[in-house]
């Protein structure tokens, strides 16, 4: 199937398009590794509804009640129809009633009485509608009527600046804490910090539910561990070694076993297909503890590797060349590994809305000492690229120069900065040796600061000859792809506020980072003009060279600031620069796309698995297809791969 022949926008629903994700390579797999690649897929989709959960207490009861809805809508109004089949894409799409950029709530756009109607309605016509733990449609309306429809009710999933007086966990409305305060966790020690959920009890009591095996979602956890055990009868030696790591982690939820399987999952280099599986990345918790569960499964993609192995590669001379001080450039550069790869399936944190880079492990001591790995999601940059609406760039580029630059080189320019953040960016710098975990020390603002150290590692070394001299990028246009690449991160600052249709702060800690640094420069160097031009603003590159200089010095600052743990000073970069922006410049920009109809964020859809199997039915194969459809695979996944039912009456009751 040619790009031609393929379909990649399925649909528009509100702010999100929705496109399909393809793999074209997995055929090209020995059976084995096919085989292996179901296994995994299963264990990933299998973690699906612990996302749901931890995202919002009653995302699953609410997820329950629209699904059934959204299948009996033939027999409802068509005002209602709309509403429900809107409300639950985006449902679906941001995995609970948050958006996944914004953190802020979104609502379903009926009254009270209009969706106890289509409830009795669809009753009525044999559809069976789950109503949680309440026994009639009137109890479940006042349980969770304000999860529907009252946007002011637990606003946001993730707040790290609320109101004067207000505590960032009473303020978020994430799974994560119950009934605690920061300051009952001033003296408490998290012994899972990265995979509990924190109560306080009646008695004032604070403990921890960790995720195991026997713990808070442990009958689904089992089930994961099924499918790992599976997988590994397929695996070659390190990859079940890895495997085997991670299902004691699942058993034990000892963070002594997590390490371990970091460090297995690091030293499985370059297997041919390879999994996310775990409570991952901290960005939903405001205080940057507690992981969010994320599957993934992905092979290489071999024709896209080149580039980002020359630059993993060469990460120790990276490392030499850093601008910032000399304490704090790692001594041994260690285990850094890279690839371009091809998703097969993204769920929980990772999807359906998804990253265009992956470096992992999270955990500082263990990159230090024993490297880490790094993906390029070579069909999601493809798949973005080829349903990004031609529009956007014609609307927010200053010059036709401009338009045609970023046409043609910021593909690539941003091929190889994403590269350059996740290899080289991610992996560098080390902390002082008197400060321990970042994280510890950064609190809330960790991830915002690291997302900004590895953009400012990026934007430094893409204009370094290095890049020709690596052969990735030819000398005769070195200068235009580097100018395009400064181009495009300027404008997305202005850009990316098309995403946040309410209020004035930004909360998502990479939106925060690309506004921290172009503001930043705006305010330290010359590198950037804001102009106006028919009633629209413009941020325009007018000196790339001041715009490196002032890269290499933020960076730095940050790296500082990060290396030596000092919180006030992460909280006062981004207060300045990285959380506020000007309201009538939002709503500029929002009434500039809304013109041309063009989206503010993406979903996929992702490819389908399915198993060949034999007369006895053992497995021999795997089959490659892809629904095209939306509701057609969030219906199957919720189907085939509900939190266990186990874990569902235990949740009931807490």
């Amino acid at each position: 199937m040619t790009m031609r022949e393929k379909t990649w926008v399925l649909e528009r629903v509100g702010p999100a398009a929705v496109v399909q994700l393809y793999a074209d390579a997995f055929a090209t797999l020995a059976p084995s590794e096919r085989r292996l690649a179901w296994h995994l897929y299963e264990a990933a989709l299998a973690g699906r509804d612990i996302y749901y959960d931890q995202r919002y207490e009653h995302g699953l009861v609410m997820r329950d009640c629209i699904e059934a809805l959204f299948v009996g809508r033939s027999h409802l109004p068509a005002a209602t129809a709309h509403a429900i089949e809107r409300y639950t894409k985006l449902f679906w799409i941001n995995s609970g009633p948050y958006e996944h950029i914004t953190a802020r709530k979104f609502t379903l756009d009926l009254t009270r009485d209009d969706l106890r109607d289509a409830i009795l309605t669809v009753q009525s016509a044999g559809v069976a509608v789950p109503l949680g733990p309440c026994a009639t449609v009137d109890a479940f309306l006042d349980a969770y009527g304000r999860d529907f429809f009252d946007e002011s009710w637990r606003p946001m999933v993730t707040s790290k600046t609320p109101g004067p007086g207000q505590d960032i966990l009473h303020a978020s409305a994430s799974n994560l804490y119950v009934d605690v305060s920061s300051a009952d966790l001033n003296a408490f020690e998290e012994r899972h910090a990265l995979n509990s959920r924190v109560v306080k009890d009646g008695n004032g009591h604070v403990r921890e539910e960790v995720y195991r095996v026997g713990g808070r979602y442990g009958a689904t956890l089992s089930r994961i561990v099924a499918h790992l055990e599976a997988a590994i009868a397929v695996a070659p030696e390190p990859t079940a070694h890895a495997l085997a790591a991670l299902i004691r982690f699942y058993r034990t939820g000892e963070d002594a076993d997590r390490r371990a399987y970091d460090i297995a999952w690091v030293a499985d280099a370059n297997p041919p297909v390879d999994t996310i599986n775990g409570f991952i990345e901290v960005y939903m918790d405001p205080r940057g503890r507690k992981g969010a569960f994320e599957g993934i499964v992905f092979h290489e993609n071999p024709d896209k590797t080149a580039h980002i192995r020359a630059i993993a590669a060469h990460a120790a001379w990276f490392e030499r060349h850093m601008p910032y001080d000399e304490a704090y450039k790692r001594a041994d550069v260690v285990g850094v590994s890279a690839r371009a790869i091809d998703v097969l399936v993204e769920c929980g944190d990772a999807g359906p809305m998804t990253a265009i880079g992956i470096n992992l492990p999270n955990d500082e001591a263990i990159r230090e000492v024993h490297g880490s790995k790094s993906v390029s999601l070579a069909n999601v940059v493809e798949a973005y690229e080829q349903s990004q609406p031609e529009s956007l760039r014609e609307e927010f580029c200053w010059s036709a120069e401009e338009r045609d630059r970023s046409k043609r080189w910021q593909a690539l320019a941003g091929e190889l900065t994403t590269s350059l953040h996740e290899v080289i960016g991610h992996g560098s710098g080390r902390m002082a040796p008197q400060v321990g975990p970042p994280q510890a020390a950064l609190r809330e603002q960790y991830s915002t600061l690291e997302e900004t150290r590895s953009d400012l590692v990026a934007l430094y070394f893409i204009a370094d000859p290095v890049m020709v001299d690596l052969g990735l990028i030819d000398a005769a246009v070195h200068d235009e792809i580097v100018r395009a690449e400064y181009e495009g991160y300027a404008r997305n600052a202005i850009v990316q506020l098309r995403r946040v249709r309410q209020g004035t702060h930004l909360e998502e800690d990479h939106m925060r980072n690309r506004q921290a640094i172009v503001h930043w420069l705006m305010a330290h160097t010359s590198a950037i003009e804001r102009r106006q031009r028919d009633g629209r603003t413009f941020n325009v590159v007018v000196d790339v060279a001041a715009f490196r200089e002032g890269v290499a010095r933020m960076l730095r600052l940050v790296q500082r600031i990060k290396s030596e743990g000092l919180y006030d000073e992460a909280a006062a970069l981004f207060e300045a620069y990285g959380i506020h922006f000007d309201s009538a410049l939002r709503d500029e920009v929002v009434a500039r796309v809304d013109r041309l109809d063009l989206p503010s964020y993406t979903g996929f859809v992702m490819p389908r698995l399915t198993p060949v199997r034999d007369a006895e039915g053992a497995i021999v194969d795997v089959e490659v297809s892809y629904p095209l459809d939306l509701a057609t695979q969030m219906l199957e996944y919720s189907a085939h791969y509900a939190l266990a039912d186990e874990d569902r009456q235990v949740l009931a009751h807490r």
